[in-house]
């Protein structure tokens, strides 16, 4: 039996749980230049329409009700903001060694500027920035967080230009 070749597919969206979403939205237009797609609003638990059950598959039955907003980057990919009351306003500590979402990572060419504007509006910048193929290629990374604890990568290039042809070793 022949298997089907399978083909890459295309990333939609990604889901960020916030303490305050209005802040979240503020700096994710702000200082990473993302698109407004629906301001933030309430989805109350109730089985009366489809985003109502939706969250209930999702959630399960110990909410009452959340905030949620839709933004999105340049190139389409979607980003959902999750506020829920009563969350822990402080978040987990950060341990890339668990199952689960490590980063998630975006690109910009002044790579400088804006995990400078990240700082100066109470992120963190996490490492230097660095470069992967200092002889090679001009490409450069840096590990940041948001205001709220979010971890997130910058490259300055596409992630195919950046491992294409390359190695870590000799």
């Amino acid at each position: 039996m022949k298997a089907s070749k399978n083909y890459p597919k295309s990333f939609s969206h990604i889901g960020l749980t916030v303490p305050d979403i209005h802040k979240a939205v503020t700096f994710y237009t702000e200082v990473m230049g993302w698109y407004t797609i629906m301001e933030p609003s309430k989805v109350k638990k109730e089985r009366d329409t489809a985003i109502g059950q939706m969250c209930i598959d999702v959630f399960g039955e110990d909410w009452e009700e959340f905030e949620i907003a839709h933004l999105s980057t340049s190139d389409g990919i979607g980003i959902e903001l999750f506020s829920f009351p009563n969350m822990p306003k402080d978040p987990a500590a950060f341990n890339p060694f668990n199952t689960g979402l490590f980063h998630f990572c975006i690109q910009d060419p002044n790579i400088e500027k804006l995990v400078d504007n990240i700082v100066a509006n109470g992120g963190k910048q996490r490492m230097p920035i660095r470069s992967y193929y200092p002889d090679d290629k001009p490409f450069k990374m840096c590990y940041v967080e948001d205001p709220f604890g979010i971890v997130f990568e910058i490259y300055t290039h596409s992630y195919e230009l950046t491992y294409s042809s390359g190695v870590y070793t000799s």
